[in-house]
């Protein structure tokens, strides 16, 4: 009991969130319709993180804290040791906060306001210039060496997404080193496997204190929709639509000057906040191998309060990425006063949705010695919408982890599959990805389908109407069986890595391995 008490009065001190006008009535409980109890119990935590109460878990919130204290609570109760700083459940860690609040912020083209989250959205930046009136160029793909004088100007730039023109990053670089004012990046309208959707929750950018400044950080950086291409180009004679479609499909685009000039009175508020990662260790049972952990991971944070869609401004991030914060707390009860052969940490991350912030800072800062992180198995990318037939496993030829995962989802008549839409980047996009850096084995997991099915058409569709929006709420369909799959699945996958006789091992011809990396580094590969 003593053990247990201070998160129960802590959680009872916390701030609840606040009402408001016309706030929406918790929606009932989905758990009575559920029949396997395990399944139940999973959708019982994940309401409890991801409801109004919570207010979408944002990195360095209130509503943040007080989902990670049940965490720690939820852990506590299942047995798992503390495994943060100084003998306690937290990691904490400070971060800088810039925000561009929609009031005092006035954008415009000529006489054309351009509405902030709906037509634009700029980065925040410590040093971009929050007053600025620039002509405007636009350079087609920009590409390296094909700008021009573009000095002081703003450069109009289609963002290119896929394999075969420039990337995000040549564009900048090649942006930043003609001296340009800022860069507009159209947003993609031929990247369709992944659109953007518009408004955007809000322009606000979050990194550890002290971090390195991004490339480009002094000047205006933003994404433009393309729907507003018309009125920035106006005057110029040019018609967006065909620049648009021929954006989309590849082909060359035309340089050109824009009659009408760029302004901008930003109101950047800054501020300072910290966040904390939620840890806790299963120790092992066997003397051999309980000097090793397996690390188990999900990210705790969402996108919190944001611009409204559909009158609703919770970002509650249920299955991105509360179901499987609740899948953890499911499994640290499920095995309370049974442990594995291997220690298992239990790591519930923050600030994964604003740059892998909390895995990133775990990686840099162990609370465990790094050289017995065996392996990291992470849980995102996750979307129980359909049935679970076949999987898409982030590293899959990378380590001996892939052998694992196929002779485990075998077993659970799980078919798995390399990646299909490497473009996107979901390797990188996830917290296994700092521990692949770090020469740790890793993997994570996408629901797969065959395409053209109707399962193809419903996960479509959820990155169409439910990914980082406040429509991913528990309210949201969801394959109860296809939830239940998934989480034996895992269930029984962290056995088999917890209780083998070899801890995971890089395969010989991995290009994400270290030895590898140094190579690629040094000439070869990439």
């Amino acid at each position: 009991m003593r053990t247990l008490l201070p998160f129960l009065l802590l959680v009872a001190m916390l701030p609840s969130a606040p009402a408001s006008a016309g706030e929406r009535a918790p929606p009932p409980s989905r758990a009575h319709a559920i029949t396997d109890p395990d399944t139940r119990a999973w959708w019982q935590a994940t309401e409890a993180l991801s409801g109004d109460a919570m207010e979408g878990r944002d990195t360095g919130t209130a509503g943040y804290e007080r989902a990670a204290q049940r965490v720690a609570q939820r852990f506590a109760e299942a047995g798992l040791r503390p495994a943060g700083d100084d003998g306690g459940w937290f990691q904490r860690f400070r971060l800088d906060d810039l925000l561009i609040t929609t009031q005092g912020t006035h954008i415009a083209v000529g006489d054309t306001p351009l509405r902030l989250l709906y037509d634009i959205a700029p980065r925040p930046s410590a040093r971009m210039p929050t007053r600025l009136d620039a002509p405007i160029a636009f350079r087609g793909y920009c590409a390296p060496g094909t700008l021009g004088d573009v000095r002081g100007r703003i450069v109009l730039c289609y963002g290119w997404r896929r394999a075969g023109l420039t990337s995000g990053a040549q564009r900048l670089r090649a942006v930043n080193q003609a001296g340009a004012a800022g860069m507009l990046t159209i947003a993609d309208p031929g990247f369709t496997i992944e659109p953007m959707r518009w408004p955007v929750a809000y322009a606000r950018t979050v990194a550890p204190v002290g971090a390195p400044a991004p490339e480009g950080d002094h000047m205006l950086l933003a994404t433009l929709n393309p729907a507003a291409l018309a009125a920035v180009l106006a005057g110029s004679g040019r018609d967006a639509g065909r620049l648009l479609a021929w954006g989309s499909a590849g082909k060359p685009l035309p340089s050109f000057d824009v009659p009408g000039h760029f302004t901008a009175r930003l109101r950047l508020q800054r501020s300072v906040v910290t966040s904390a990662n939620v840890l806790g260790v299963l120790p092992g049972t066997d003397a051999r191998l309980r000097d090793q952990y397996l690390v188990l991971s999900a990210h705790l944070d969402g996108y919190g309060r944001g611009e409204p869609v559909h009158g609703d401004a919770i970002y509650n991030g249920t299955l991105d990425d509360a179901a499987y914060v609740a899948l953890l707390e499911r499994l640290a009860e499920r095995r309370k006063g049974a442990g594995y052969r291997r220690s298992v940490l239990f790591a519930a991350f923050t600030g994964e949705e604003k740059g892998l912030l909390g895995s990133r800072y775990f990686v840099a800062h162990p609370t465990l010695p790094k050289t017995a992180l065996v392996a990291d198995i992470n849980l995102d990318q996750i979307r129980p919408i359909f049935p679970l037939q076949r999987m898409t496993v982030h590293a899959l030829d990378d380590s001996t982890l892939g052998a694992t995962v196929r002779r485990v989802a075998s077993r659970s008549q799980i078919v798995v599959q390399r990646d299909p839409e490497p473009e996107r980047n979901l390797l990188r996009r996830a917290d296994h990805w700092p521990f692949l850096q770090a020469g740790i084995p890793a993997t994570g997991f996408v629901f797969g389908y065959r395409p053209g099915t109707e399962s193809e058409r419903r996960y479509r569709h959820w990155y169409e109407v439910q990914y980082h929006r406040p429509q991913d709420d528990l309210t949201q369909p969801i394959d109860w069986a296809a939830a239940g799959k998934f989480n034996r699945f895992f269930y029984r996958l962290v056995a088999a890595v917890a209780n083998g006789d070899a801890r995971p091992r890089w395969s010989p011809n991995s290009r994400l391995a270290p030895r590898a990396r140094v190579v690629e580094r040094n000439g070869g590969g990439l």
